[in-house]
């Protein structure tokens, strides 16, 4: 079995919701009887990403990811995202 990297997300989640620009936190698939596979993201990663990529402190983004991607509701198969802290 590979990691997440060696799979198509669309292929195996078809018609999950994707965030764009945030493909290195994505750390894997879940999946809930009766509804869609969805794309679970890593809340370390992205909070990285955000940082890094985009230049902002640790308090800028964590309240952008509370805004912005944690608050997103994009259908059912919305992204799902791990928290480690």
């Amino acid at each position: 079995m590979g990691t997440i990297e060696d799979y198509n997300i669309d292929e195996i989640a078809e018609g999950a919701i994707l965030l764009d620009g945030l493909e290195d936190a994505i750390i894997g698939v879940v999946e809930e009887f009766g509804n869609g596979r969805r794309v679970l993201y890593s809340t370390d990663k992205i909070i990285n990403i955000l940082m890094e990529r985009d230049g902002m402190t640790d308090s800028e983004a964590y309240e952008f990811y509370d805004f912005n991607i944690l608050g997103l509701h994009a259908g059912e198969q919305n992204p799902v995202f791990l928290v480690t802290e």
